[in-house]
């Protein structure tokens, strides 16, 4: 019976001890990160960035891909395929959608 109480308060210490430590650790990560995800992530999307442009274009087969021109309303991408040189044409709104080819 001493062997069994012994081994209770044990583990009924053991257990009260490691709540404080698991509890301030997720305590203090936790504002800290949502404050790093707000700070990069929430940021408007205006218009189809050069980058997202020249991605969409290498996605539809495009290779050597590179900005020809940029407007206020398109943005023009040019690269090869396999027929020889191409052109590709975006909108400039979010989203980048393909007027032609």
């Amino acid at each position: 019976m001493t062997h069994f109480l012994t081994k209770a308060c044990f583990a009924a210490v053991l257990a009260l001890c490691s709540i404080p430590a698991t509890t301030s650790t997720a305590a203090a990560a936790g504002p800290q990160t949502n404050f790093i995800v707000e700070a990069q992530y929430h940021r408007p999307i205006r218009g189809c960035s050069p980058m997202h442009a020249v991605r969409k274009a290498r996605d539809f087969g495009l290779r050597r891909a590179h900005i020809t021109r940029m407007s206020p309303r398109v943005v023009v991408v040019s690269g090869r395929d396999r027929r020889g040189w191409d052109r590709m044409v975006f909108a400039n709104v979010r989203g980048c959608p393909l007027i032609r080819r």
